[in-house]
């Protein structure tokens, strides 16, 4: 079954049906259109809501070294990825499904117009046809009424007495030539007639069931067309289903992180203060002469209250607490355990950063190798700035770690200081020797060098493979050298003397 068979003088019916097709896919790409509107106004009340509960600063970053602080920002950042698979499905469905749709129904409505123009054509040659036919049937009646009237005539004029042989002879000529004109007209009706069933035949058996089968083939293609764009609208959020599946994964795998017994010991350990509990009040036996002036336990009560009850004075000591001197550089100021808790972060920190400047170190030692063997590359005399900085900065970072040091051994009496040592040993720092400059080998006169302009962290790992690029690994520190210029790369250097081109989007700038 067909529509050229079956529907074969259905035209305005099938013109109805295209055109609501058509409407039908411009309706659905409306629809597609108006979901992913939805999808980038969910994501981006998403990415707000996690920017406005994300904590910043000191006293945040402080409270996120407790588990279930950071599990809450580890949720924040998996709802942050999670807004980006909605943006995503909206981004993939627009330009899958509206996009392409869109494109594609330009192409059919162009196609139904020629299908339709075709169909009244062949119609209107039909119709031209049959005028055309109705034309020389016309003919043919009036001349053969005019043939007959003659013919009449003619034995009229024969049977009459008065009439003369040259009238009669008259008569029968023009009665014979308008039966030879009616013969004529009558031979180009039947031929005219005969072109016409041709033409009508072929009309009816031939050019519109075509036509019309074309219209069916092609209305057939739009809905399969349009049936992919239904699957289209769950596929694409399918693909990104796996993505959406590991956020929400890493949310509920952020709340099994969070240990309470290791946030109250964590709490314990950075608030206890190390002072032992005050002891026993004496009795004071005032029948014994005993004057409470001169007693020195009469003075311990107001500090033992003090240090009992600290919440009942939190208002006054937080007003005290302005007028306080400045802290202490070796947080003498602090309680024991505060003060060695202080002192060890403070010479982490330092440890840390003697350790970037030693590598710094190794890499300007380096690189200058690499000029002095390939003067192309640059001249080695133009790191004379750096070395002397990073010389200085390693110099001013030892004594300071020294100084620090010395202070925690103070502290817990020196019977950690041994594994002090130990532990600065593991962060790579080590002693420095005065008599010892490992840059005496360096020439005396310098160019001015290349400076970083900035510095960055590698998020993820890139192999460069092609000509200018490096390659870099998560997490590692690197120098920028040059900007990104819009193209999405910018050059950098790395610790070891590399440099070269990576992809901007691979690194977080800042240390």
């Amino acid at each position: 079954m067909d529509w050229g068979t079956d529907l074969w003088d259905q035209y305005d019916v099938i013109e109805k049906h295209t055109q609501s097709g058509h409407d039908l896919v411009e309706r659905y790409i409306k629809f597609v259109k108006e979901r992913t509107e939805i999808e980038q106004g969910y994501a981006k009340q998403l990415r707000n809501l996690t920017k406005k509960y994300a904590k910043r600063g000191s006293k945040e970053e402080q409270e996120c070294k407790f588990t279930n602080h950071a599990s809450f920002q580890e949720i924040l950042n998996e709802l942050n990825d999670y807004a980006g698979q909605r943006e995503l499905i909206a981004e993939n469905m627009m330009t899958g499904i509206c996009v392409e749709l869109t494109k594609y129904l330009q192409d059919l409505k162009q196609e139904r117009k020629t299908h339709l123009s075709d169909a009244k054509k062949a119609q209107q040659n039909l119709e031209s046809s049959f005028k055309h036919l109705e034309s020389t049937k016309k003919r043919f009646a009036k001349e053969w009424a005019e043939a007959e009237k003659a013919t009449q005539q003619a034995d009229k004029t024969e049977n009459d007495v008065n009439a003369t042989k040259l009238d009669v002879e008259k008569a029968k000529q023009h009665a014979h030539a308008r039966t030879h004109t009616a013969e004529e007209c009558r031979n180009d009706y039947a031929a005219q007639l005969q072109k016409y069933n041709k033409e009508q035949n072929l009309f009816y058996y031939t050019e519109i069931p075509q036509i019309f089968n074309n219209l069916q083939d092609m209305d057939e293609r739009r809905i399969r067309r349009l049936a992919e764009g239904y699957c289209q609208f769950s596929e694409t959020e399918k693909k990104v289903m796996p993505i959406i599946s590991k956020c929400l994964e890493g949310i509920s795998s952020a709340g099994c992180k969070t240990n309470e017994k290791q946030d109250s010991m964590l709490f314990i350990e950075q608030h206890k203060s190390g002072f032992e509990r005050p002891g026993d009040v004496e009795f004071e036996d005032y029948t014994q002469g005993i004057k409470p002036a001169t007693s020195d336990s009469s003075l311990n009560p107001p500090r033992v209250r003090t240090k009992l009850w600290p919440f009942s004075k939190k208002n006054k000591m937080s007003h005290a607490e302005k007028h306080m001197p400045p802290a202490a550089e070796d947080f003498s100021h602090l309680p024991p355990e505060q003060r060695k808790k202080r002192l060890q972060a403070k010479i982490d920190d330092i440890s840390k950063d003697l350790q970037k400047e030693q590598d710094q170190s190794e890499a300007l030692e380096k690189m200058k190798g690499v000029y002095e063997q390939n003067p192309q590359m640059g001249d080695p005399s133009s790191l004379e700035p750096q070395i002397t900085q990073t010389a200085h900065n390693i110099g001013r970072l030892r004594g300071e770690l020294t100084k620090y040091e010395s202070w925690l051994s103070e502290a817990v009496g020196g019977e950690e200081s041994s594994n002090t040592i130990n532990n600065n040993t593991q962060h790579g720092v080590v002693a420095a020797d005065p008599s010892q400059n490992i840059y005496t080998e360096f020439d005396d006169e310098f160019d001015d060098v290349e400076t970083p302009i900035g510095q960055c962290t590698a998020l993820y790992t890139f192999e460069g493979s092609s000509e200018g690029t490096i390659s870099i690994t998560e997490g590692e520190l690197l120098s920028v050298m040059e900007e990104d210029k819009g193209d999405g790369w910018m050059r950098v250097l790395r610790a070891n003397g590399d440099e070269g081109y990576i992809p901007s989007a691979y690194v977080k700038l800042g240390p």
